[in-house]
């Protein structure tokens, strides 16, 4: 290695901080986004529902409100073993 003294023109032990600091300069100015895709709008625009789905929320609906629904612990436990567990 030849070391030619502290007078080196393309020496700069501070380069790298400079370049961190206009790095994050550069990401501070930018603003977060949100992309909705197509599909989502036209769900989200969709009015119709199916009857069936329609009816069978309002039958879940009138028995929660009734005190009559009935959750299936068992049930609800093997399917977020099965979820966690990729089954």
């Amino acid at each position: 290695m030849k070391i030619h003294g502290p007078n080196q023109t393309n020496f700069n032990p501070y380069k790298n901080q400079i370049q961190k600091q206009a790095d994050y300069k550069k990401n501070v100015n930018q603003k977060d986004q949100l992309e909705i895709s197509t599909q989502a709008k036209q769900l989200q625009e969709s009015e119709n529902i199916h009857p069936k789905r329609e009816a069978y929320v309002q039958e879940i609906k009138n028995a929660v409100e009734s005190g009559e629904y009935k959750i299936n612990h068992e049930k609800t436990a093997q399917k977020m073993i099965d979820f966690w567990s990729n089954r």
